[in-house]
């Protein structure tokens, strides 16, 4: 998988409110609460995962991103996080940022280095 500043999770301390209300409603059950929150349903066949994310996010918590990838190590799946200092919600591929726009090549090189891509 490749998350980009992922909404992961439901719980109240790090959700990103506007999905919670619109995808659960206003008072949604705890249950389903636990069960949609992703960083809680890891397993080891979850598959490889590399995510980005931006510390400055003000909409979507950076936190959903570390959750997972904590998640993640825990049950032995294969993951790499880039969190980088700025960058916002929304950033894309940021042509115009020196520094964020190099994401693609991380990925890209995580993707050679699992065998998922030849390199050329």
């Amino acid at each position: 998988m490749v998350l980009v500043y992922p909404v992961i999770s439901f719980m109240d301390e790090n959700t990103h409110r506007g999905s919670r209300r619109n995808l659960l409603g206003e008072e949604p059950d705890p249950v389903l609460v636990e069960l949609l929150s992703n960083e809680k349903q890891v397993t080891a066949q979850t598959p490889p995962t590399f995510l980005i994310h931006a510390d400055d996010d003000r909409g979507v918590k950076p936190e959903n991103s570390i959750l997972f990838y904590l998640a993640l190590k825990e049950a032995g799946v294969p993951a790499e996080l880039h969190i980088y200092k700025e960058g916002g919600h929304g950033f894309g591929l940021a042509p115009d940022d020196a520094i964020l726009s190099n994401w693609p090549d991380r990925l890209k090189d995580w993707m050679e280095e699992n065998r998922w891509l030849t390199p050329k």
